[in-house]
């Protein structure tokens, strides 16, 4: 069963945002509850990715959200940040889609694109009319994205990829994938000619050479399409190339982009699993007949949840606020994944405690949003990676 949801708020957080702000998340809180929470438990079960809410989707702005122009709704860091929120609460990985749709593939259309590729995709993509796919991961190189095998050979007007992609999000149902791939040949003039460095490519996926097979038996992200690709001589146009992208820097941004969305999302979750145990907590009862919520354990993992749920507010706010002002740093942005996604896995854990066998049932959402974010935790830099990368920040010292 669901729990009529009513917001997560501790310390008034809702005084710190704008009448815009509280309007983005509302939008998205009510699309959610109205139409991804009747089905998302069925969806899982059936391991099906809701296709029939893309256009939806698209006529509420959520795709590309805080880019400008395009058709894009040009929100500020801060409202996508509490959409994204809305969209992992209701299930992570209906939000890794619009998350790989608008961070991973119009981010970098509109940030490394031409002024032509950005006027045929993004008014498409932000419609949902066109999908999309981030190809950087291969089967050997996850946390080691600048070791990938995948080639894009300049032959005259074209370029000729070949390699494997792995754990590609949407691969299956994508009209493009924005492909990362290391560049040899003759560069001719879009750009530098260095042997093996990594530029981005705009592959249709109705050329030839170009396949996708989803992956199957997943018990996490079930409501998500996940996929390999493979590129056999697959022919493009020179044009295709993305002009500015200029090595690994550039998908690394992208992540960036995308990390920072699922510091929000973790906040969504978390938010689901507290209220869905605070909420039985109330009405299951043991002992003389009273109700769980009266045991000290119980509140005491109510209390820790809340308390993390809060910390995790304020953290994904301020970088925000550092992003809209254009001053975040990439580490900013490592910090709020890396806990975020950690506290509401916790949480996870703990309200499917409180809810005791029933936790591990699809009557409720915590045991789904645990299975979920055992993926979180993992893709898009994992929890040691994002370690390290504050290590790093801390001391200047590498340690990967």
């Amino acid at each position: 069963m669901a729990f009529p949801f009513k917001g997560v708020d501790f310390i008034a957080f809702d005084s710190l945002l704008t009448d815009d702000e509280r309007l983005s998340r509302d939008t998205a809180r009510q699309f959610i509850e109205d139409n991804l929470v009747p089905i998302i438990e069925e969806c899982n079960r059936e391991g099906r990715f809701p296709r029939e809410l893309v256009p939806q989707m698209g006529q509420l702005g959520f795709f590309g959200a805080n880019l400008h122009g395009y058709g894009c709704a040009g929100m500020s860091n801060v409202e996508y940040g509490l959409v994204m929120q809305e969209f992992e609460r209701g299930d992570s990985g209906v939000r890794s889609f619009v998350s790989v749709q608008s961070a991973l593939v119009m981010y970098p259309i509109f940030t490394f694109g031409s002024d032509e590729q950005k006027d045929y995709w993004l008014p498409k993509m932000a419609t949902g009319e066109k999908l999309g796919c981030f190809g950087l991961t291969e089967p050997d190189y996850g946390s080691n994205p600048g070791g990938m095998r995948t080639r894009a050979d300049r032959v005259g007007d074209e370029y000729v990829l070949n390699g494997e992609k792995m754990w590609i999000t949407s691969g299956s149902i994508s009209d493009v994938a924005v492909i990362w791939a290391k560049t040899y040949g003759d560069a001719g003039e879009d750009g530098p000619g260095e042997e093996g460095r990594v530029r981005g490519f705009l592959v249709e996926t109705d050329r030839p050479g170009f396949s996708a097979w989803d992956v199957h038996g997943k018990w996490s992200l079930r409501a998500s399409v996940t996929s390999g690709l493979s590129l056999q001589d697959v022919r493009i146009p020179a044009a295709n190339l993305l002009p500015k992208s200029d090595g690994l820097k550039s998908p690394l941004m992208c992540l960036n982009q995308a990390r920072y969305g699922i510091a929000w999302g973790g906040v969504g979750a978390a938010m689901s699993c507290y209220d869905t145990a605070r909420q039985y907590s109330l009405i299951r009862k043991q002992f003389r007949d009273q109700p769980i919520a009266s045991h000290q354990l119980v509140q005491e993992k109510l209390a820790w949840m809340i308390t993390e749920i809060t910390k995790a507010q304020l953290l994904v706010l301020q970088v925000g606020r550092l992003k809209d002002e254009g001053k975040v740093g990439h580490e900013h942005i490592s910090m709020a994944k890396r806990n975020n996604v950690w506290m509401a896995l916790e949480c996870a854990r703990l309200a499917r405690d409180v809810l005791g066998a029933s936790g591990i049932t699809d009557d409720y959402p915590v045991m789904r949003h645990m299975m979920n974010l055992e993926s979180v935790k993992t893709y898009e830099g994992t929890h040691d990676i994002h370690t390290l990368i504050l290590g790093q920040s801390i001391t200047g010292i590498a340690a990967y």
